[in-house]
């Protein structure tokens, strides 16, 4: 099974859309799953990454009145028996992903999956997998844009940050 992964969209602030080569690239992987990881800033992101699979989602900290009351802030479930937990994230950039782990490896998930930094991260720590898909709109601290794809197969799972030029 493929997940389509995406974070810090900030529709319409940043990008008027999702960006084509997003959409593309989840319907030529046939991505089965979309997870939102914050700053959706608008609600019809959703409903149009919904044409193209269910989607999971949690707020971030841009998020508009709208979004915080249509989704949590941590999000878990379970897919082919790879656990799964979903945040934003908080705080600085640099050390987001120490954070990140510190706060939630003990939950007993096999993957956490954030944004909040629009930088990509894609590594284990002690077995858990920290996934990070940047931002597909927009190049704050970071000077590429991207997003993620995570593939879950015979109980494991492995991910892959595409870079947009």
């Amino acid at each position: 099974m493929k997940i389509g992964v995406l974070s810090d969209t900030h529709i319409p602030v940043v990008a008027e859309s999702i960006p084509e080569v997003v959409i593309g690239t989840f319907k030529r992987e046939g991505v089965s799953l979309i997870v939102h990881c914050g700053d959706i800033v608008e609600e019809t992101v959703i409903f149009d990454l919904m044409e193209i699979a269910p989607v999971k989602a949690v707020c971030g900290n841009m998020d508009r009145p709208s979004v915080r009351n249509n989704y949590p802030d941590v999000e878990t479930f379970e897919v082919e028996g790879v656990k799964f937990l979903v945040t934003h994230g908080w705080g600085d950039a640099q050390s987001l992903p120490d954070r990140i782990y510190q706060s939630y490896a003990s939950k007993g998930v096999d993957v956490i999956l954030f944004g909040h930094s629009h930088r990509p991260c894609n590594m284990r720590r002690e077995g858990v997998l920290l996934f990070n898909p940047g931002s597909p709109t927009d190049t704050f601290y970071t000077p590429r844009r991207s997003f993620g794809i995570l593939e879950v197969k015979e109980g494991s799972v492995s991910g892959s940050i595409i870079f947009i030029d």
